[in-house]
């Protein structure tokens, strides 16, 4: 895949054709990429897909096998892991338990070559203790904090060395569901206030699709898509993209002028624009369940043009409060997931377990993806 840059400008961190290879295994496959200054980018895929190989290329920790790594017009093939410009905050957070905070903080300032002046250190100290609000715990040591305040002291220790590139690894992994989607924003607030570029590695879709400024699929090494948390979501360019970020349901069938010709359709399934797929192909069709309408009744044809539709029976419900989650089992036996907002129904009953019901949805909700 070709470097990728937002906006025309010559990109900061340019990561050109990158392999690496560990013995036979190859586990990053020609990666090329183009990121902006103070951009959030986010390297998504599940464990093995290649994404922390690349993130320690970065740092320094590994190196590449073949291609370069270019920041800020800088080639870091021969800049030592310490001598780099960037800082690297691991998923355990690796904290020194015997140091309190504010010597945790200043460890790496107090390595720097020539020495920083002490009232030098300290200010910067304070300063990063101030942006993450950690000041009144200066003095603890590490096992004196919550998981969410080590994190913070975590960063606050990254960011001190004002590195060019900031490097996260899983950064929230070790935080419990609540707190994790508490610190999402806030730490994106922290690392835009100081205007850092920074690539976080994750597994977590939600963290990628609400910390990220644009995100990188990763899988077997390849990056497969780049683009804005949007354009992932709604326009996935393979069928991994589509299953891998949120739920969907993929239906597999053959395109002709007509549509998809998919046996669990009685008719063609219509579509929109199915750029780059050639008529006769086998082609997957991705539609989000929250794309997908649930009635009782037969829709029909309205001012949205074309609409594909199947009669089905109710198999199971999830109820979540704002909306539910609806699964339908059409004649085929194949099964079709509806997302309903808990408000569609009004003040009438909504379908329940065993009820006869249509599922449909307009022709362009159809992602049409090779296979």
């Amino acid at each position: 895949m070709e470097a990728q840059q937002p906006g025309g400008e010559a990109p900061y961190l340019r990561i050109e054709s990158v392999n690496k290879r560990f013995g036979d295994n190859h586990v990053v496959r020609d990666v090329s990429l183009g990121i902006a200054r103070k951009e959030i980018f986010a390297l998504l895929g599940s464990s093995g897909c290649g994404k922390s190989t690349l993130l320690r290329m970065l740092a320094g920790l590994e190196t590449p096998s073949t291609g370069r790594i270019v920041l800020d017009g800088e080639d870091l093939a021969t800049v030592q892991p310490h001598r780099r410009p960037t800082n690297m905050m691991f998923q355990s957070y690796a904290l020194f338990p015997h140091l309190t905070v504010e010597d945790n903080v200043a460890f790496g300032l107090r390595q720097e070559r020539p020495k920083l002046a002490r009232d030098a250190i300290a200010a910067r100290v304070g300063r990063m203790l101030d942006l993450v609000q950690m000041q009144r715990y200066a003095r603890r040591k590490p096992h004196e904090l919550s998981g969410g305040q080590q994190q913070r002291v975590a960063l606050a220790r990254s960011l001190a060395k004002e590195p060019k590139l900031l490097l996260l690894d899983e950064p929230l992994a070790a935080l419990d569901k609540k707190i994790r989607q508490e610190t999402q924003l806030e730490l994106v607030h922290l690392i835009e206030r100081v205007g850092v570029t920074c690539i976080i590695v994750t597994h977590d879709q939600e963290e990628a699709m609400t910390m990220a400024d644009r995100i990188g699929v990763m899988s077997d090494g390849v990056l497969l898509q780049v683009g804005t948390p949007d354009e992932i979501y709604e326009h996935p360019n393979c069928r991994f993209t589509a299953e891998f970020i949120g739920e969907t349901n993929m239906f597999n069938g053959r395109l002709e002028s007509r549509g998809v010709v998919c046996p669990d359709f009685p008719t063609p399934i219509a579509i929109g624009p199915a750029a780059g797929v050639s008529q006769g192909s086998e082609v997957s069709v991705s539609v989000r369940p929250e794309r997908v309408l649930l009635s009782r009744e037969q829709p029909e044809n309205g001012e949205g043009g074309f609409i594909n539709r199947a009669a089905g029976e109710v198999t199971d419900i999830a109820y979540l409060g704002s909306y539910s989650i609806y699964h339908v089992r059409l004649a085929s036996g194949r099964n079709v997931t509806a997302s309903v907002p808990s408000a569609r129904w009004g003040d009438a009953a909504p379908p329940t377990w065993g009820d006869p019901v249509w599922v449909s949805w307009k022709a362009p909700a159809g992602v049409v993806l090779s296979r």
